[in-house]
């Protein structure tokens, strides 16, 4: 019963990193994503959710994990803009 109450109100969805990459692309969030960059984030971003270690592999909550790749890969999709016209300019003149 306690499962089916977990399951229902929408409970933790651990996937490990590699499996977060694949998600990732899999649903469109950005157009590619490896293990080692979600890692670096981990390692790197204080914004990143939190992570538990299980076994050799680290875990995260996935329900947490995509509203924070969808933020990030917003952040990215602005910068990349930004480069894009910055390139466009230099070659028109």
């Amino acid at each position: 019963m306690e499962a089916d109450k977990i399951a229902g109100e929408g409970g933790t969805e651990l996937v490990t990193f590699r499996e977060a990459a694949r998600r990732v692309v899999e649903e469109g969030i950005a157009p590619s994503m490896s293990h080692q960059r979600v890692s670096q984030l981990a390692r790197t971003d204080e914004n990143f959710p939190p992570v538990q270690q299980v076994g050799r592999s680290k875990v995260a909550d996935w329900h947490e994990l995509k509203p924070y790749f969808v933020a990030h890969a917003s952040k990215a999709a602005v910068r990349d803009s930004r480069r894009r016209l910055e390139k466009k300019e230099a070659n028109d003149e």
